[in-house]
């Protein structure tokens, strides 16, 4: 970490992993979900706000996030997929760390959440500028957005509770129970927040790296069968297909918060390659 006379650069560094390997657009995926399914990507993109150091005193120092095409003040996306293969469609373009300053000093863990902040997430794509510009990562309900974009394609399909078929098993996670127009330039209030706090201790920036694994997220769920409502999770309260997921992710399905402080199943440290 480049250091002055009181900041010090970070770089915070995310993979995506399945079956122990980096997933990658274009190639094959797992195999993942249960019955243990061969799948490739079609998208995984997130946001991720209130980034922050644990110091060794075990308090959390914000991360100043640096200006750029993948970060504001606030919040960073997160992008794996590169428009390749299966995930034509998508950007070609990859953000994998999120850049920032810290004041010097001694950390040994790292805490984020998942999401995008309410004051900036109830706004138009079309309006902001990046990384909330993307009208691929909106969310329909109150011009939020989706928090987790996963979508993964298992060998075969998907078959439908109503016996049709879907190609992708989908997995979105955003606010829901959302009421008040902001276009009118009402508040908006959700009832289920669906932001995921994450700590990560110990976690050097210099040494370890974030891992999503979709192993985990996926280690419940079968991938080639739906239960209802749309393919896979779309964070209704109401689908069956979200249960599972939910769980995973370490949110409660009911209230949109979280079910142990700091923890989800499917975030862990690593060492960096």
């Amino acid at each position: 970490m480049a250091q002055t006379a009181s900041l010090q650069a970070v770089e915070i560094s995310f993979a995506l992993k399945a079956a122990g390997a980096d997933a990658r657009c274009g190639q094959p995926l797992g195999p993942i979900g249960a019955p243990a399914t061969l799948a490739s990507l079609r998208d995984a993109r997130l946001y991720v706000q209130d980034i922050a150091l644990i110091n060794d005193k075990g308090q959390p120092t914000s991360v100043k996030l640096n200006a750029s095409d993948w970060q504001n003040d606030q919040v960073a996306l997160i992008d794996f997929e590169d428009a390749t293969g299966s995930c034509a469609g998508g950007t070609p373009a990859v953000n994998t760390v999120v850049t920032g300053t810290v004041p010097t000093g001694n950390y040994n863990g790292l805490t984020f959440t998942v999401g995008v902040p309410v004051s900036q997430n109830h706004t138009s794509t079309e309006l902001e500028g990046a990384p909330l510009d993307l009208a691929a990562m909106g969310w329909s309900w109150q011009a939020g957005r989706k928090f987790i974009k996963l979508e993964v394609n298992p060998e075969g399909g998907v078959t439908k509770a109503d016996g049709s078929s879907s190609p992708t098993w989908f997995v979105h996670l955003g606010s829901t129970g959302c009421t008040g127009n902001p276009v009118t330039g009402e508040t908006v209030s959700c009832m289920r927040p669906n932001r995921l706090p994450v700590v990560l201790a110990p976690f050097d920036v210099t040494q370890h790296q974030v891992v999503l694994d979709l192993n985990s997220l996926f280690g419940s769920s079968d991938i080639t069968r739906d239960k209802g409502a749309a393919a896979g999770c779309m964070s209704n309260p109401a689908d069956k297909d979200c249960v599972e997921v939910f769980e995973r992710l370490g949110l409660s399905l009911d209230t949109g918060r979280e079910l142990k402080q700091g923890v989800s199943p499917v975030f862990s440290a690593s060492a960096k390659k």
